[in-house]
């Protein structure tokens, strides 16, 4: 982190503890839970026997303010846990008693400011006067440390910046934000949606959405092609043996589903590579072969709580565009940089910067520490001869190996978790992988897991709020609205429309019988890229009066000029951002 990002952590967490004491003086017999600083600002969890409503959130802020303008001074103290455990008992605080009772050390650090005391490593700021500009955000329900069967508390969110210029800056692009929202726009747009009584977490594409995600896919297919991969498809189940081989029920088991056919126990895939390395094992490899690319657009289904869930971006059936390349170790190198260079691309053609991590060794892991160290080495390697900036993510490896992953940074500077480029020794070795060196010795082959845009579900969601749903023409599901002006134009719009499916548009013809500047207005709000209005005039002419949904009337003219214009954006474009 930098030393703005800490100070920042610091002010965050600081106000977290000026919110809980503001609660403690509004709310008397609340009891505290946690408070930590997270990316978006900071929250604390509350019990209490009330309801807090979004109507008391102003009485909260004036309350804060009061205690902010005091100057409370944060003071560390340093006391044992035994005398530490009787003050919180004494306080009526269970949730802080029972964090205490769990922590080994001796001593543990309190701070107090005013006549409030938290439970807290710190550090703080040095005194409350030092807050300038915050705000309560929101309210949710959270149960105690994550458990569904402790109590439900309520979450107070709130964020705090330096400035009242960044806090405005900040409340701007949240209500953006909010206009953005890809479940909302999925509505809007008529993309997908979720159904209860078929099961929280899956998509149900409708054809405008299913369209967008059709062309991701054929972009997809021809790019891997370009690259020398092989398309392969696996099933959707397997015998539980294979994921024992795999180590999936050792890592992973709390995330599959699992299901019993012909007494024997499967296991619905969480992932695809133990299907591509059992194509790869059909026969014998020799190095000449290698490196051998297998790519599958493959769904996966892996349990999420409910309380996780959250439109696209968190599901619990998804398709990755998944690739497994097999290679020799002298090969890897090479392999990863050529996939670093695939990925910058397809981040260009969708119009997204991009952050890099490097994610290290965790706890539980498979295979040897000298495999890990080798394969972490190779990545950060690769990362450098790019010339990619990128940060260490301690422990956030799968337990197969490290990985590369990348965040997409959106137009209102937000991040999603997209491609990963992960370096498998393990796998190989469980199931016996080989091929056959220059010298007819039996080798063990390396193993490159890869996503170039990672889940589609949620590469979809992000786009749809990176674009604001306004798809650029080459990926909006409906490039072209013809708007007849009355019924009897009705025929001339349809001429016009099947000439432009002959090449290759995609167009409606919106023939309702209400007045244009309503139709004119639909379109807009449907994100419809073009807007072909036809009445008499054009009809008798041979034209179109053409409108372009940001850059508004562009005047008429014939369908085969209409289609010349039109070319440069029915292909991606790198040096368009996609458009």
């Amino acid at each position: 982190m930098t030393k703005k990002e800490v100070e920042l952590e610091v002010l965050r967490h600081s106000t977290s503890h000026v919110m809980a004491h503001a609660v403690q003086e509004l709310y008397p017999g609340v009891k505290l839970g946690i408070g930590p600083a997270i990316e978006s600002g900071f929250y604390y969890d509350f019990d209490l026997p009330q309801q807090i409503t979004p109507e008391d959130l102003p009485k909260i802020e004036a309350k804060m303010a009061e205690i902010i303008k005091k100057e409370h001074k944060f003071e560390r103290q340093e006391i044992t846990r035994e005398k530490a455990i009787a003050l919180f008992e004494e306080r009526g605080e269970k949730y802080k008693v029972e964090l205490l009772k769990e922590i080994e050390a001796e001593k543990v650090t309190l701070y107090k400011s005013g006549n409030f005391v938290d439970l807290c490593r710190g550090p703080h700021i040095e005194h409350t006067g030092h807050i300038k500009a915050f705000k309560i955000l929101s309210i949710a329900g959270a149960y105690w440390r994550g458990i569904e069967t402790n109590p439900m508390m309520q979450r107070l969110y709130g964020t705090v910046f330096p400035s009242s210029k960044e806090l405005d800056e900040y409340l701007k692009n949240l209500e953006e934000a909010k206009k953005r929202d890809h479940r909302k726009l999925g509505k809007e747009l008529d993309l997908f949606s979720f159904h209860e009584e078929a099961g929280a977490g899956f998509v149900y594409y409708h054809p405008r959405g299913a369209t967008v995600r059709m062309l991701i896919e054929d972009f997809l297919k021809k790019e891997n092609a370009k690259r020398g991969y092989e398309f392969v498809v696996i099933p959707h189940i397997a015998k539980i043996d294979l994921w024992n081989t795999s180590g999936h029920t050792n890592y992973y088991r709390e995330n599959m589903y699992y299901m019993k056919i012909d007494e024997q126990d499967y296991v619905v895939k969480p992932m695809n590579c133990p299907g591509h390395i059992l194509i790869f094992s059909r026969k014998t490899r020799s190095y000449r072969d290698l490196p051998i690319r297998y790519f599958e657009l493959g769904t996966v289904y892996r349990y999420e709580k409910s309380g996780v869930l959250h439109g696209l971006l968190r599901v619990r059936g998804f398709t990755q565009d998944d690739a497994h390349i097999f290679c020799r170790e002298d090969q890897l190198e090479g392999e990863i940089l050529a996939i670093i260079d695939f990925i910058t691309y397809v981040m260009k053609v969708f119009g997204f910067e991009f952050k890099v991590n490097l994610s290290t060794r965790p706890e539980h892991f498979a295979g040897t520490p000298e495999n890990w160290e080798r394969a972490t080495a190779i990545l950060e390697k690769s990362l450098q001869d790019r010339n990619l900036p990128f940060e260490i993510d301690p422990g956030a490896g799968v337990f197969y190996g490290p990985k590369i992953d990348i965040k997409l940074k959106d137009s209102l500077g937000r991040e999603w978790q997209g491609p990963t480029v992960q370096v498998d020794f393990n796998l190989p070795q469980r199931f016996n992988l080989t091929y056959t060196d220059d010298k007819g010795q039996a080798q063990t082959p390396v193993m490159i897991h890869r996503a170039v845009l990672g889940s589609l579900e949620r590469f979809l969601g992000a786009l749809i709020e990176h674009y604001g749903g306004a798809f650029p023409t080459w990926l909006a599901p409906v490039q072209v609205m013809i708007l007849t002006i009355s019924d009897k134009h009705n025929e001339y719009a349809a001429r016009v429309a099947a000439q432009l499916r002959e090449h290759g548009i995609r167009v409606e013809v919106d023939s309702r019988s209400e007045k244009i500047g309503a139709k004119i207005r639909d379109a807009q709000m449907q994100k419809i890229p073009y807007m072909l209005v036809v009445g008499e005039k054009e009809a008798s002419a041979g034209l179109v009066a053409i409108r372009h949904s940001s850059r508004g009337d562009l005047g008429a003219k014939s369908v085969s000029d209409f289609l010349f214009d039109l070319k440069g954006e029915m292909s991606y474009n790198i040096d368009n951002d996609g458009g």
